[in-house]
């Protein structure tokens, strides 16, 4: 295939990834969200959330970040963040992923989304840690504001969502702040079970 007919074969590949549902429902639906809206909901907390990032990041970058990190869920399905046990597999799903859909492109795109990915994936970067903060806040956000929905289906704790959501810190301690105001507000009201924690 030419260039763009391997483009064309990357971009129609990619409306799979709106059939990929996750455990977040959006705020106020009956339904679950798919994977390409939650990147493209992230590309928008990106562009307007920058400002809480711990160090300087360029935007358009983080923007690509997280519009192409779920890209690997076509293959390898959405895994719930508190799903320890298919979390061990995660790694190596994914990469094997990675290297199938992003290979569609020609060389250097592959390599350049490939590139985004590992960045998100290692957060070795100040752009690559923004993304990753970004892309544990929104679900937390949309569980806070739909009375614990996913937290509630599957019976997850206080305890857990901080230790999974503690890496926003990473990225922004202002938006782990905040992140944790939701918390400890969602086990004031009842809908996340804080077990352990004293009475009153």
């Amino acid at each position: 295939m030419d260039r763009l007919q391997q483009q064309i074969a990357f971009v129609i590949e990619l409306d799979k990834l709106k059939s990929i549902l996750r455990r977040t429902k959006p705020v106020g639906a009956a339904r679950y969200e798919n994977s390409a809206e939650h990147s493209w909901h992230l590309a928008m907390m990106a562009i307007l959330l920058a400002e809480y990032a711990d160090e300087p990041v360029d935007v358009g970058r983080v923007i690509q970040i997280v519009l192409v990190h779920d890209i690997v869920e076509i293959d390898a399905d959405d895994t719930f963040v508190y799903d320890e046990e298919a979390r061990r597999n995660k790694q190596a799903i994914e990469a094997a992923a990675a290297e199938r859909i992003f290979g569609l492109l020609p060389t250097d795109q592959r390599d350049h989304l490939m590139a985004l990915w590992q960045e998100y994936e290692t957060r070795t970067t100040p752009e690559g840690r923004f993304a990753y903060a970004l892309d544990r806040l929104l679900p937390l956000t949309q569980n806070y504001h739909n009375a614990g929905q996913s937290w509630q289906e599957n019976g997850i704790r206080a305890e857990q969502v901080r230790r999974i959501n503690a890496p926003i810190g990473l990225g922004s301690q202002r938006l782990w702040t905040q992140a944790q105001a939701f918390i400890d507000d969602a086990v004031r009201q009842g809908f996340l079970p804080d077990v352990g924690a004293p009475e009153g």
